[in-house]
């Protein structure tokens, strides 16, 4: 699964590659090496507004009927195979976005029991590229504060990935730039999106 990314340019060099305006550039997140666990805003592509870059939603999908926060912890990623079927997820496909990103990290095992690991940055041939996404506004019960929250969408890993993410073999949905709006019309078949992403990839150990 995918919990961690990068997504290391400014807003000039976003705001060209989407032609798409920045809300609340205060908020917008540059950061090298990106925790998924600590629910970060990473700048967000909305099919109701593909115009604009939205800067507050939170990675770590909260659906309506939850009363705790704290389960955006088990919503990161959805597996496009079973999210028709999935109460956490399967209300939200209408709601689609695009995840920013300039690289995402994956672990290769290096035993059968994962004792010993390689960390790995992956890239796409393009500089920016996005992920598949679905996102909710999440009401508090107890405090009735609105929460924008997104989940990113996996599937099975292409060849690269394969190697990199031997155990789990899970890949996020990589998409090719001719496919995003594709992707952010409702109309569109979810299941044409569920197959290994055929997206250039390079992937080179790091620290």
């Amino acid at each position: 699964m995918c919990f961690y990314s990068q997504q290391k340019d400014p807003i000039p060099i976003v705001k060209k590659r989407f032609n798409a305006e920045v809300n609340k550039p205060e908020l917008f997140l540059q950061s090298d090496y990106i925790n998924g666990f600590s629910h970060p805003n990473i700048p967000v592509i909305l099919d109701k507004n593909p115009n604009h870059i939205e800067t507050d939603y939170h990675w770590g999908l909260l659906p309506s009927w939850t009363k705790e926060i704290e389960f955006r912890k088990n919503t990161l990623n959805a597996k496009i195979e079973t999210i028709t079927e999935k109460p956490s997820f399967k209300n939200y496909l209408d709601n689609r976005c695009l995840i920013i990103a300039t690289a995402f990290y994956e672990w290769h095992w290096l035993d059968e029991k994962g004792k010993a690991k390689q960390k790995y940055q992956i890239n796409s041939n393009t500089e920016i590229f996005t992920f598949a996404g679905i996102y909710n506004h999440w009401t508090n019960p107890a405090t009735g504060e609105i929460i924008k929250t997104y989940a990113m969408l996996t599937t099975k890993t292409n060849k690269t990935m394969q190697f990199i993410h031997n155990h789990k073999k899970r890949m996020p949905i990589i998409l090719n730039q001719k496919d995003e709006l594709d992707w952010l019309n409702p109309k569109s078949n979810i299941n044409d999106f569920a197959f290994p992403y055929e997206a250039n990839l390079i992937g080179f150990p790091v620290d």
